[in-house]
């Protein structure tokens, strides 16, 4: 009787666990923002922005909500690491994309990087955010000029693949843009926490 009644407990208290992964280019802010998640939401603080490195390969971090675990896998986003990104595509729940809206010299880069994430199969039916941080910054793009920003570059992509006679599937060109259609882009500042 205690084991039937220790189990029936344990399924009535159980929360379900949720895998982030958080990916984007390096120096983007994606460890700042683990860090700000984890300060915020645990009772333990995150490492200060000043102690934070390059992440050469992931860090990790847990928050425990009322009903609800978060699992936070922040991936190192170096060009050399970036292969390593669709072995999580599998088991994650959410993909969480940050863009350094500050840095304009890399935003092409990052409009390529981000443009393969979101036309990666694995994760077709998985929710998906674009962050644009550094916000805090008076040099940030806004929210609205990231959104047309991508647009932008990915019109002008297309453009130039026609003339180079190489085109996307119709299907995969309507799957891109349903997703895109469908995406959130918040603006925020991890340094800060807003």
């Amino acid at each position: 009787m205690y084991h039937l009644l220790k189990g029936f407990h344990e399924y009535l208290t159980r929360k379900e666990e949720f895998s982030v992964i958080i990916i984007g280019l390096d120096g983007a802010g994606k460890t700042t923002l683990l860090e700000k998640i984890k300060t915020l939401y645990n009772d333990t603080p995150g490492l200060s922005p000043d102690k934070i490195g390059p992440t050469v390969g992931q860090n990790t971090g847990k928050i425990t909500l009322p009903s609800t675990i978060l699992q936070f896998w922040d991936l190192g986003g170096q060009r050399g690491i970036r292969n390593i990104w669709p072995k999580y595509y599998d088991d994650c729940h959410a993909v969480v994309y940050v863009l350094d809206a500050e840095d304009r010299e890399r935003l092409g880069e990052g409009w390529e990087v981000f443009d393969s994430v979101l036309s990666n199969p694995q994760i077709l039916g998985v929710p998906l955010l674009l962050l644009a941080n550094k916000q805090d910054s008076p040099m940030s793009l806004s929210v609205d000029e990231i959104r047309n920003g991508y647009e932008d570059w990915h019109q002008s992509k297309l453009e130039s693949s026609r003339r180079d006679r190489f085109s996307e599937s119709e299907t995969s060109v309507a799957a891109r843009r349903q997703r895109w259609a469908s995406l959130d882009v918040m603006g925020i500042s991890a340094l800060e926490g807003n």
